[in-house]
């Protein structure tokens, strides 16, 4: 009951919030406070009358009880009255005891005078007007059960027993078999889900396989059944044959399209064929089949002339046991010859032959040139599976205005989104999208972090010098922290993974404004960098920043929490040792700002983006040496600029994460005009391999994040718009 009561006022605060009810809300959210039923949850009711008894309030409780006994205990039947009646005795009882054991003697008498006439005429009372006079009624034989420990948890537990089955079997709000059949749709539509992501998955496998056999095997295997002896026994010939002397793979996948896309036309003009042999590729479309098949069983000159009598050999046999055995011998002979003016010129001539044919398509991603053996491998590599498979792809679109952050807590079920306007949504993905708390701020807010340890927790940093700490179940604030009146715009925020701590970066109002919508000017803002204790909710110290105090615009930790690195608006990456509270070291990295670094996979490395529109990958045990270096488009790196009608245009400064990593660390998710990208970092000047583009977005996407699990994992991409993608994708096993 608790629980459905709270779920529907989160409903109406919701819709109170949607149509802009604020003062509605207001008094929703008083009347709330002021519940006497405390929304049917039967621990607050308890706490309310063990709070009327702790501070000997006997007014209040009487008054409560009366209006519990108004509002629930009158509508069951009178068979109960007389559980409710020693109930109520019970609860006075106790409200004596406790007078006594605090030895407020004052009250026990007050007690008596005030109820004396209520109580006087009944039996359970008789004896218990004597109380206030005995010295030690501890020891009293008629009252010392009273005062032990076991008779007030008896009495309380019974009370709570009784509270509860009252509210499940009153049925005042039925929501019960609502909330029932909800939970049982939740659980069918996810059993659905994943029978329909294993179907499609093996649908796909089915196809691939399929695809794989058309591809690497030749044409005439489709239509063996087609095939007449003679065919069917040069076919074994040549098979018996080519596994003895097998060229490379690399040369055979130069004829592979060729073979596969146009098996007929494109093989009369390498050859020059005759004009018997041309009548035959109008008459007889098996035997250009055959040919394709034979383009890709290709052979050394060499070899070719020492296979042909075997198989003129087997040709004849079959010939004369076949009824049309002079059109048959001639084809034969006709696909001999074809073969043996084919490859009777070296492969770059033929490759040459191949570019000029009209009606032949080209290779996908493979080079115009003529191809050398690197050539083939590269091409080969470029037709390599994909490493993920996008299942699908959803919307999150409750903001209307541009995302700034957009996190996954470490469990993986919250996703918590923060947009220009204030508006934080905290929603969940898995087994449904459904949206679990709204939170709005009069303050302006600018960073959020998800808490390690409870993962429910969030942090929230405002423009104005202060954190809250959230909590996402209760939905409530818990703490809130003053940081520094000076820096008061909290940049960045990142817990440790040990939960004890976190770390807040806090900046001096930048010198273009307070807007940041606008691009930062080239001038240091002051900043600082502290570490905040969760447990005591109190700074802990204050890291120095060399050369010069400057705003921290990104922090990460490592896994265990002794490193910290930092990225901040003078360019300068900086690492500090946790353990020590030190800084480590530190060294320029961009032409101007840094706007998101991470720690690599190994850890053995960072990873940052800057201003000047570079990602680099530097060796942390040696101060400031690069071991990779890439330009990305300024998509990815931002500013970010969204045109609109009028020449209107918003620009916004990076401020959430512009890269991740897989739960590997092999592939990273970069932001982009349209969605997000996806390349396997690698070794190398060519660090970064372009292997999927999620896409789907209609404005720059702004921050990303992955949450993987298993082989399935989550790439969220927030855009300019508002809106939120969940690319759900399957990673391929090697």
């Amino acid at each position: 009951m608790g629980s459905a009561v709270e779920r529907t006022d989160e409903h109406v605060r919701e819709y109170l919030i949607y149509r802009g009810f604020t003062n509605t809300l207001k008094h929703l959210d008083n009347d709330i406070k002021a519940d006497k039923e405390k929304g049917f949850r039967v621990d607050k009711i308890i706490d309310q009358l063990q709070q009327f008894v702790q501070s000997f309030d006997l007014a209040g409780l009487k008054e409560y009880w009366l209006y519990l006994d108004k509002r629930l205990f009158s509508r069951l039947e009178d068979v109960y009255r007389s559980t409710v009646n020693k109930l109520r005795i019970s609860l006075y009882r106790y409200y004596i005891i406790n007078t006594v054991q605090k030895g407020n003697l004052e009250k026990t008498q007050e007690f008596f005078q005030k109820q004396a006439s209520e109580l006087q005429g009944q039996a359970e009372w008789r004896d218990w007007f004597i109380l206030p006079f005995i010295s030690s009624p501890e020891q009293n034989s008629a009252f010392c059960q009273y005062f032990s420990r076991q008779w007030s948890d008896t009495f309380l537990v019974s009370l709570h027993n009784f509270l509860s089955v009252l509210f499940q079997c009153m049925h005042i709000l039925d929501f019960d078999a609502e909330v029932q059949k909800m939970t049982c749709l939740m659980e069918e539509n996810e059993q659905l889900r994943q029978l329909l992501f294993a179907l499609q998955t093996e649908s796909r496998d089915q196809r691939d396989r399929d695809e794989m056999i058309h591809h690497k095997l030749p044409t005439y295997v489709q239509n063996m059944d087609r095939l007449g002896d003679t065919e069917l026994d040069l076919v074994t010939s040549q098979r018996a044959v080519s596994t003895a002397t097998t060229p490379t793979r690399n040369f055979f996948s130069t004829f592979l399209p060729q073979g596969r896309r146009a098996p007929g036309k494109p093989m009369q003009a390498i050859s020059g064929s005759s004009p018997s042999q041309a009548a035959m590729g109008r008459k007889d479309p098996l035997s250009n089949q055959v040919k394709a098949g034979q383009v890709k069983e290709v052979k050394p000159a060499s070899t070719q002339s020492s296979t042909s009598e075997p198989v003129s050999s087997q040709s004849q046999l079959s010939t004369n046991q076949s009824g049309n055995q002079n059109s048959r011998h001639k084809r034969i002979q006709d696909h001999e010859k074809e073969r043996k003016e084919l490859f009777s010129k070296p492969p770059p001539q033929t490759s040459e032959k191949k570019g000029e044919l009209g009606e032949v398509e080209p290779p996908i991603e493979s080079s115009s040139e003529p191809t050398d053996s690197s050539n083939s491998r590269s091409c080969g590599a470029s037709q390599e599976e994909p490493p993920f498979i996008k299942l699908s792809q959803e919307e999150y679109g409750e903001h209307h205005s541009s995302i700034m952050h957009c996190r996954v807590d470490c469990s993986g079920r919250r996703v918590a989104s923060l947009d220009v306007d204030g508006v934080i949504k905290v929603w969940s993905f898995n087994p449904i999208m459904q949206t679990k708390a709204t939170i709005m701020s009069k303050s302006p807010l600018m960073s959020l972090e998800w808490a390690t340890k409870p993962d429910r927790l969030l942090l929230l940093g405002s423009g104005v010098g202060t954190v809250r700490l959230y909590d996402t179940e209760a939905k409530k604030n818990l703490y809130e922290m003053n940081i520094d009146e000076a820096h008061p715009r909290i940049l960045s925020l990142a817990c440790s993974p040990s939960g004890s701590s976190f770390v807040c970066s806090a900046a001096a109002h930048s010198r273009s404004g307070s807007g940041e919508s606008a691009p930062r000017l080239p001038i240091t803002v002051s900043g600082q960098l502290l570490l905040w204790d969760t447990k005591t909710v109190k700074q802990q110290l204050q890291f120095s920043l060399e050369p010069e105090p400057v705003a921290i615009n990104c922090t990460a930790f490592n896994h265990n929490g002794n490193l910290l690195v930092t990225g901040a608006a003078d360019g300068v990456i900086r690492l500090f040792d946790m353990q020590r509270y030190e800084s480590a070291m530190s060294w320029r990295a961009h032409d101007g700002e840094v706007y998101s670094v991470e720690f690599s996979y190994d850890e053995n490395t960072v990873f940052s983006i800057g201003e000047d529109g570079k990602f680099i990958q530097w060796n942390i045990h040696r101060c400031g040496v690069k071991q990779s270096e890439q330009i990305l488009p300024q998509d990815a790196t931002g500013p970010f600029v969204l045109s609109g009608y009028s020449g209107y245009k918003q620009v916004q400064v990076p401020r959430g994460r512009l890269f991740t990593f897989d739960s590997e660390g092999q592939h990273v998710l970069t932001c982009s005009s349209s969605g997000g990208l996806i390349y396997r970092l690698a070794s190398g000047e060519s660090a970064l391999e372009r292997v999927l583009s999620l896409g789907g977005h209609k404005a720059p996407v702004v921050t990303v994040d992955w949450c993987s699990a298993v082989d399935c994992g989550t790439c969220l991409t927030a855009s300019m718009d508002g809106k939120i993608k969940l690319s759900t994708l399957l990673a391929q096993k090697s």
